[in-house]
């Protein structure tokens, strides 16, 4: 058991920082992104503690980073089903801004990446995935079309139109 835990470990510290990210940018809240984070993370590890069991003959998790982003989206998909029931009040603090950063310039990037944000959650969950994936993850396109069960030619001519859809929606605001 305690060689399980040191595998899925590694498995934790190389991709909990892009499902967060992946979350985070689904949900735009840190408490939600971190708590589906954990939630995902914790499936996870009950999925990999079923596949080091030798008596059931369980199949064992082959791509450990495809099988975290299905259960990420899940989640969020969950997330939404639940927040429709229910309201949802935030309760996020600002960040903290370095002083040594100008104020200004800090402001602009911080406009900036809401734009962009807000306009890259107003996509086609396909065209949201694959730029997460291939720009802010540095997947290879490879890895892209695997997540998103498409061949790597479909994959590339579908973040080239994401890409083209989020230019426009970003040239129209």
């Amino acid at each position: 058991m305690a060689n399980s835990r040191k595998k899925f470990s590694k498995i934790y510290d190389q991709y909990v920082e892009k499902i967060y990210r992946f979350v985070f940018l689904k949900v735009s809240s840190e408490e939600i992104a971190q708590d589906l984070t954990s939630e995902t993370f914790l499936k996870c590890w009950e999925a990999y503690k079923k596949t080091q069991n030798p008596k059931p003959k369980t199949q064992n998790i082959k791509n450990p980073q495809a099988f975290l982003y299905q259960i990420a989206r899940n989640l969020i998909i969950d997330h939404y089903r639940e927040k429709g029931k229910y309201q949802v009040v935030s309760a996020e603090i600002s960040p903290i801004i370095d002083p040594r950063t100008d104020l200004e310039e800090k402001m602009i990037l911080n406009s900036d990446f809401e734009m962009v944000r807000n306009h890259l959650s107003s996509l086609k969950d396909d065209y949201q995935n694959a730029i997460v994936w291939y720009y802010l993850d540095d997947l290879p396109i490879c890895e892209v079309a695997k997540l998103l069960d498409k061949s790597e030619e479909a994959t590339r001519v579908l973040i080239h139109r994401a890409l083209k859809s989020l230019r426009e929606k970003i040239n129209l605001a």
